[in-house]
């Protein structure tokens, strides 16, 4: 056998190896370059994270370990059975005082807005603040549609029965049969949730894609004087949870009744409130709301109205003269007044 003919087969075998280990790492880089691809482009289709300001269910800065776990184990089981309404605990901790200096029963300044707290009489289980200003044994109160709830607790424990017709320690009536039944949620429970509700961090203001509008809807605001109820800014007092202890925050909302004709008397009432008068409603947080219902809203005590104009046509008594400014605004301020009102 000659020579060639003796290492031709192995020398055969060694090109096909060579040739064979070139194609799959041919294919391997291929395949690497493939996934490089891929993953950048999920990169640039996947949505990001939203910005802070996007955000509602979060916990407010400031908290003890403690208050933290206790807002956790509150998140859990409030997702089980409510929906949330934000920066609640900065209204809780706001002074009687500060909400008395708000008021004008008599409206002594002459502007057709004659708001006042809510005092009504409140149930043996709340702790009542230690900066309570009571009336004739009845306390302020600030929370549901009619600011007929003294705190969150009380807000809490009602909306467990009233609404979801379950018992606890606090209303151990059941609404149906008007009997005294054992506690179908646990105190602790209704605790973290109350704990949960009270740390939520507060809606942070948007500047949206237009702060120009913003900044020319924010001052119509005040021109109108939708800000006679809905005022701007608020100061807590003190508070066992340091994060909320003397805060300056803005809700707007004054926390008071006003009468808001007959258009809006729906001839119900809670605690102490006239059928007519209603708690002037929080509009931070107005804006995400659109968000939060598929793109929808459902505005006023009765969801009524799904566009913030249309909401403020059903306005009248106190609020008919800001009515009847904004009516006389051109399209162009009434978007900039609305694109303000949707950046809170």
């Amino acid at each position: 056998m000659s020579k060639t003919k003796r290492f031709g087969m192995p020398n055969l075998f060694i090109r096909y190896v060579k040739n064979t280990t070139m194609k799959k790492l041919n294919q391997g880089v291929f395949l690497l370059f493939i996934l490089a691809i891929t993953f950048v482009s999920c990169e640039k289709t996947l949505p990001g994270a939203p910005d802070e300001n996007e955000l509602l269910d979060r916990l407010m800065e400031g908290l003890t370990n403690t208050e933290r776990l206790q807002f956790f184990r509150g998140d859990e089981a409030f997702g089980e059975t409510f929906t949330a309404e934000t920066g609640l605990g900065f209204l809780d901790a706001v002074t009687d005082a500060f909400l008395i200096a708000l008021s004008d029963p008599n409206d002594t300044n002459g502007n057709g807005i004659s708001g006042h707290p809510h005092y009504t009489n409140i149930p043996s289980y709340v702790d009542v603040r230690i900066n309570a200003i009571p009336s004739n044994g009845k306390y302020i109160t600030r929370f549901g549609k009619k600011g007929a709830a003294y705190n969150l607790l009380h807000q809490t424990s009602g909306a467990y029965n009233q609404d979801m017709g379950i018992t606890s320690i606090f209303e151990p009536i059941d609404p149906a049969t008007q009997l005294e039944v054992d506690p179908e949620v646990s105190t602790q429970t209704v605790n973290d949730v109350v704990a949960y509700l009270k740390t939520l961090k507060a809606p942070i203001q948007r500047n949206t894609n237009d702060p120009a509008a913003v900044v020319a809807g924010q001052q119509l605001f005040t021109q109108i004087e939708c800000s006679g109820c809905h005022t701007p800014t608020m100061e807590t007092g003190f508070s066992p949870i340091s994060a909320l202890s003397y805060k300056t925050f803005s809700p707007y909302t004054d926390l008071l009744l006003h009468d808001m004709g007959p258009g809006l008397d729906d001839n119900y009432t809670e605690g102490h409130a006239l059928t007519s008068e209603w708690k002037t409603l929080a509009l931070w947080g107005l804006g995400l709301s659109f968000e939060a219902q598929g793109g929808m809203v459902f505005l006023l005590h009765d969801g009524r109205a799904t566009t913030i104009d249309q909401a403020i046509t059903f306005y009248g008594g106190e609020a008919t003269g800001s009515k009847n400014k904004y009516d006389q605004l051109s399209e162009t301020e009434k978007q900039q007044l609305i694109t303000f009102l949707k950046s809170l």
